[in-house]
């Protein structure tokens, strides 16, 4: 028996019994769907995670105070970060890889335009520098200047999601909005972003940080510094500056255990990159148990199908039929289920990529369509290989007489 003769009779087995042999490729299909599906889910949120933070620019650094607990050191140091330390980090001899230092006021305001309320989580007060190293460009209009830092005006850069809410379809650059009953001029919008996660980055406005304070925070402590190194290449050497300037300037005692805290946004990323590998390696699996589900009933339904069909085995072998033609016939049965589910579960899975699940916006990855194809096939042969062993050493006086 040639092997197209081989996969005719196969293909006729496994339409045989047709509910049957759904049931079977339904299992293979699920498991094939959720490893695709949830080494997706795992890539995009990995993708989400590098956007975020890529959005911030992966050479910058971000400094907040905190960081020493306890003890007679903490007495001694000024743990508040204030425009005094903006000069000092600036200076380029003292700091000669650190391009800008952007202090930055943050917090929840309330905005109103023609009475329509919207709240814009991140309402930040800064300089003009904060928009170039935090990736901020201008979609329309323009950013405030130094000039308008020095005067304290109040005019605000709106991020897409914000100006949307307040000013619909209405052009926004122009036009007044009152932020926690302070009025501000709206002179730009931000350009958007996308979405990544559960955060809107365009829900944001931008402000003078002279304004913010006169207006909305008063005068103390900032929320934190926005650093930004000459180069990717030189975030760790500004970090190292930067440090030394803070240690300091801050009277730190013990710079193992500072007061203050420095995000070096290139660290975060590689650390966070690792961190969604290992989650989506999870992932995978996770939904692999399913996949082997499926293979054991490859091999409960084998074993019904060479019970079925024990006295068909018998007369073949009668007629001559060799045990390599019988073990193969039933081989490809068991492969012909596992390749039709594994690939109706490559389109159940492309089709569900198209969703949102959990936020997250998945992204196949062709690796894992090849790798669950290759494993589905390989279950196939595995947990067929049993009842096709069987079928093949049936003796054909023992196969005749079965009823």
């Amino acid at each position: 028996m040639n092997l197209y003769e081989t996969v005719r009779f196969a293909i006729r087995g496994v339409t045989a019994n047709k509910l049957r042999s759904g049931l079977t490729v339904l299992g293979i299909l699920i498991g094939v769907a959720a490893v695709i599906l949830l080494v997706a889910v795992g890539n995009g949120s990995a993708k989400q995670i590098q956007a975020s933070i890529e959005r911030l620019g992966t050479n910058t650094l971000t400094i907040t105070s905190g960081g020493a607990r306890g003890g007679s050191a903490v007495q001694t140091q000024n743990t508040s970060l204030t425009m005094s330390l903006v000069d000092a980090l600036s200076d380029p001899d003292a700091a000669p890889d650190v391009r800008s230092v952007s202090p930055v006021i943050t917090g929840s305001q309330t905005a109103t335009y023609a009475g329509t309320d919207h709240t814009i989580p991140q309402c930040v007060g800064t300089t003009p520098a904060y928009l170039t190293a935090a990736n901020d460009p201008i979609a329309k209009g323009s950013s405030f200047t130094d000039e308008d830092v020095r005067e304290g005006r109040r005019v605000v850069v709106l991020g897409s999601t914000a100006a949307t809410a307040l000013f619909g379809d209405e052009e926004p650059l122009g036009k007044q909005v009152t932020v926690s009953g302070i009025v501000f001029t709206v002179i730009g919008v931000l350009a958007d972003k996308g979405g990544a996660g559960f955060a809107d980055p365009n829900d944001v406005a931008r402000a003078p940080i002279t304004a913010v304070q006169a207006s909305l925070t008063g005068y103390g402590p900032l929320s934190q510094l926005l650093v930004q190194a000459t180069g990717p290449d030189r975030v760790n050497a500004a970090q190292a500056e930067v440090s030394a300037i803070l240690n300091q300037k801050l009277n730190v005692t013990n710079p193992a255990n500072p007061p203050y805290r420095v995000l070096n946004q290139a660290q975060l990323l590689s650390a966070r990159q690792d961190t969604a590998r290992t989650f989506t390696i999870l992932l995978g699996t996770v939904a692999a148990i399913s996949l082997l589900v499926g293979g054991i009933g490859i091999t409960n339904i084998m074993l019904v199908t060479v019970t079925e069909r024990t006295r068909e085995i018998g007369i073949r072998k009668a007629l001559g039929a060799p045990k390599r033609t019988v073990l193969s016939q039933f081989l490809v049965e068991a492969t012909v289920l596992s390749v039709l589910g594994g690939l109706l579960g490559v389109v159940t899975a492309f089709i569900g990529s198209q969703f949102t699940i959990v936020g997250i916006k998945p992204v196949i990855v062709p690796g894992a369509v090849v790798l669950a194809l290759g494993v589905s096939v390989a279950i196939g042969l595995f947990f067929g290989s049993y009842p096709a062993s069987r079928a093949a050493s049936l003796r054909p006086i023992e196969a005749l007489r079965y009823e």
